[in-house]
């Protein structure tokens, strides 16, 4: 009897310090992340993300396989939005600023909402201009939506202003997504979320790959 007691003791001692260690690596589910984690996503993070086929700023058909090679920084916009998209896109680009000054290479992705006057030449031109690492995404209307629904993001186009076709504006949801290399999306930012804040959490996340 005194020895099936201390067996038991023993057994127990063995299952705290192992649980013990499974909480200090982490937890919740092994989560690698789950220090970096701030965000939650109904229907956990499997939810966001996925395959996609869109056109890059050269004209050539691209999968996620092809651009997704880095740490990336993914927004959903367009090249004519008047003020979130430049705001956003501009906080994007600093946030890969200074995780590059740190020794973290993070890409900014531009995925436009408005294929009709986002071709593969303006998205090009617009995100050169943001940054020099920036890839702009394009495609068919119907690739655009595909890869919207992947991230499970918004738009709406709008009525054209004055009867100008040219002219109207596309109302579209504002988070920006990380994805890492063998992970694919693991976190999303709100527009409230400053340049620095930004890149110190994507660095967490980095680190911990």
């Amino acid at each position: 009897m005194v020895r099936m007691v201390a067996a038991v003791a023993v057994f127990v001692a063995i299952f705290a310090l192992a649980a013990m260690w499974f909480v200090g690596r982490g937890g919740h589910g092994a989560d690698q992340f789950a220090q970096c984690r701030q965000g939650q996503v109904a229907g956990g993070i499997s939810a966001i993300g996925g395959p996609f086929e869109l056109v890059d700023e050269d004209g050539q058909t691209v999968t996620e396989k092809d651009v997704l090679t880095e740490p990336a920084l993914i927004y959903f916009g367009y090249t004519f939005c008047p003020d979130v998209c430049p705001l956003d896109a501009t906080r994007n680009a600093e946030a890969a600023e200074i995780l590059e000054e740190d020794g973290d290479i993070v890409t900014p992705v531009f995925i436009t909402i408005d294929p009709e006057r986002d071709t593969p030449e303006v998205m090009k031109e617009y995100t050169d201009y943001m940054h020099p690492r920036m890839i702009g995404l394009s495609g068919s209307p119907e690739q655009v939506k595909a890869a919207s629904q992947a991230y499970r993001t918004y738009y709406k186009k709008q009525p054209a202003e004055d009867g100008d076709e040219e002219y109207y504006l596309v109302d579209h949801s504002t988070f920006t997504y990380l994805t890492l290399p063998g992970h694919g999306f693991v976190e999303y930012f709100r527009r409230d979320v400053s340049a620095a804040d930004m890149a110190q959490r994507v660095g967490c996340f980095v680190e911990n790959m």
